[in-house]
């Protein structure tokens, strides 16, 4: 029997299989649950290119929701969550992985970005999950768990993470303000920070390769984080078996956050 037997979620942010999303839906999948996912919409409906990214990670596990949603397009959050509420009567969990920067915002200094910039960057990174839980909360009467993604660069400086760091500053933020609104309702709203992987939305960050080597030589644990271990975090806590948990940012990064320096033994 697994943990989440009976249980049905929402999962929105795989991207590829290669994502955080997809490594906690995995887990997800593996303990039983029942899930939907959404993907971005394609330009093309003839050349779904984002539909089949997700379908290529989760068309195994039996999906019972596969659609579109741009979390700017309140006409694409209607459809959405009434095609949730339509296929699972009421939701258990959600899973939230979402984040943007322009390109151009994001590689500039933070004093340098520009006021669109920085308007879409916080509507798509911060705004998007307070609306979603706006919106699920009607589906967990039972109460429920939620789930998003962040980075150490929203609690301290992570040069190259720039304009990225204020979001996750804002959403870790808004992890907590979620989470004192919703518990009366028994729904926890939790934030897990994992180390640097290589996912699609690193490669936009400055030298990945330099951080990988910084978090195997200063984290307590010598190495850096492994997608299953971030999965499998990511599943416990949406579990029942974290039922006394919310409002927290959870580390996972092999103990590199608990670093005031590197340790003696680092290589030059």
């Amino acid at each position: 029997m697994g943990l989440f037997d009976g249980k049905k979620g929402l999962v929105f942010g795989i991207a590829n299989d290669r994502s955080i999303a997809a490594a906690i839906a995995r887990e997800l999948h593996r303990e039983g649950a029942e899930m939907g996912f959404t993907h971005l919409p394609d330009a093309d409906p003839n050349r779904p290119k984002s539909e089949n990214r997700l379908r290529k990670v989760v068309g195994d596990w039996n999906p019972q929701l596969v659609m579109p949603c741009d979390v700017q397009d309140e006409s694409s959050l209607d459809a959405v969550f009434s095609a949730a509420r339509e296929t699972f009567g009421s939701i258990d969990f959600l899973v939230h992985s979402i984040a943007y920067a322009p390109l151009e915002d994001l590689q500039k200094p933070v004093h340098e970005v520009s006021r669109s910039g920085f308007s879409l960057s916080m509507e798509v990174s911060v705004f998007s999950l307070i609306d979603l839980v706006n919106r699920v909360k009607p589906l967990m009467s039972e109460g429920g768990s939620i789930l998003t993604m962040t980075y150490l660069g929203g609690e301290i400086v992570i040069p190259g993470y720039n304009l990225m760091g204020l979001c996750k500053a804002a959403l870790e933020s808004s992890v907590k303000y979620l989470a004192h609104e919703l518990g009366q309702s028994r729904i926890r709203v939790i934030a897990v920070s994992a180390g640097p992987l290589r996912t699609l939305a690193a490669s936009a960050v400055g030298d990945f390769q330099k951080m990988t080597k910084l978090y195997e030589a200063f984290s307590p644990m010598r190495r850096n984080v492994e997608f299953d271990e971030v999965g499998k975090t990511g599943m416990f806590l949406l579990s029942d078996m974290s039922s006394g948990i919310t409002g927290e940012n959870v580390h996972v990064d092999c103990g590199y956050h608990v670093m005031g320096g590197p340790p003696l033994d680092a290589d030059e």
